[in-house]
Formats: structure tokens, sequence, C-alpha cells
């Protein structure tokens, strides 16, 4: 199937159980988005991603006044970053939780790791996970993105060693460390890194201790102070951005 020289406008994720179907019939909202608010019309092309880093060229064969069916096409390049990374986050109040899962997607962030810290002891119901994962879906589709960010509860803190990709670059934000810049292309090409960012009120002294034990190295972001979600989304760019 050829796009006709006029690319996706829109995307649309897929249920990975029906990746290989010929064509994939679209109703709810993803409907009442895609064909009332975007006003997609039969023929017009249309990017389907499985979120677990597959793409491929549909387009709209038939439009009902509840379902669409797109019919599958070619593949199509993924656009996910070269780097796998993941943010480990002190957890954060549920609304600028949301907002960074759906920053971190549109950038590419692997995986969203939260982490109860001694100054932030929270934790998520199974509500607001799910929450987390629509916020997730909806950027996906936004940004054309083909992989949703891995995202679970609140970990403990004793769990952080289990939580660093393993082999991959470790490295713990900290004010006056030296300036992750210095290190952004080393970690880029990495291929594997993980950031551990936060919480409101910074880690103790006790818990940077301990990330250091574990073979994360300070970095900074220079000398203004940042909230946990803007520090957490700059250093993701930083890093992706060289990807």
């Amino acid at each position: 199937m050829s796009d006709g020289g006029n690319g996706p406008r829109a995307t649309h994720l897929v249920p990975p159980e029906a990746w290989s179907a010929e064509a994939v019939d679209i109703e709810g909202d993803a409907y009442r988005h895609l064909f009332r608010a975007r006003r997609l019309a039969v023929g017009d092309p249309l990017r389907l991603v499985d979120g677990e880093g597959r793409s491929r060229l549909g387009r709209v064969a038939e439009v009902g006044s509840k379902r669409a069916r797109v019919e599958t096409g070619a593949e199509l390049p993924s656009m996910e970053p070269a780097l796998r990374l993941t943010l480990i986050v002190g957890a954060l109040r549920p609304e600028r939780a949301s907002w960074l899962v759906e920053k971190a997607t549109e950038v590419g962030v692997r995986r969203i790791r939260f982490l109860a810290t001694e100054r932030t002891p929270r934790s998520y119901g199974g509500g607001r996970l799910d929450r987390l994962r629509r916020v997730a879906t909806s950027a996906l589709e936004q940004c054309g993105g083909a992989r949703l960010p891995e995202l679970d509860g609140v970990h403990p803190w004793s769990a952080l060693e289990g939580l660093w990709p393993d082999p991959g670059e470790r490295v713990v934000l900290s004010p006056g460390a030296p300036s992750l810049v210095s290190r952004a292309k080393e970690l880029a090409a990495a291929g594997e890194a993980a950031a551990l960012v936060g919480p409101e009120g910074g880690f103790t002294d006790a818990e940077v201790e301990a990330a250091e034990s574990q073979g994360a190295r300070p970095v900074g972001l220079g000398g203004r102070v940042l909230r946990v979600e803007t520090a957490a989304l700059v250093a993701a760019g930083t890093l992706l951005g060289l990807c």
C-alpha cells in the first residue's frame, strides 16, 4: 500500500494481538477523535502503531456512524530514539505525574519508574496507574511514536537497585554536580541509560550516597532550582535530543 505522497496526519494505537490483521476497526473515543474531531475520511492514510515499537501504514476504508475500518499496509519507521532511557523519579503529586508521563512519552522515554523517598512517601492506586497509562496512550498517538513507555506503581526506596537498567549508564541529578551536558554524548552513545530525579525537597544525603554506591554518577542541570517534572524532562530532552 502506497501513501500516494500524502503521508499520515494521525496515529492510532492498535492492540498487539491485532497487529497482523488485514484491517482494524476503530470505535469509541478513538473513533470520535479521529473521525469526528480530526475528520479523517475514506482514503486518508493513518499511522498505526502497536505500542511495542512497530509502525505501519493504514488507509481508511469505511466510515460508519460509530465505527470505521482501516486497512493495514507496509511497515513505517518507528521514529523511536536509539537511546533506551529510563527515568526514575521521586513520586509526584498525581496531576504533576500525569504531565510528566505525557511529555516523557512525547520525547521517547522508554521507562518511567516512580520511587517513594524519605521526603515523598507517596503511592498510587490502581486507578491512578490506569489514568497514567491513558495519558501515555494519548501522548503516543499525538506525537506519532510507536512505543509506549513502561509504567508501574510507586516502588519503595529499597527497590532502587532493581530499577536501574543493567547493563546501562546511571546518573543522579544533584545540584552543583558537573553538567549533564558534558556527559550527554557519552550517555547517548551507551544505548541504555537511566536518570534518577527528584524528589520535591531533594534527596537526603543518605539517598544520594545509596545511588552513588549503585554506580550512579552525579550530574547537574545548571544553577536554577527546577521542579521535579521539569528536571526530568530537561534531562530526557538533553539525552534523547542527541539520538
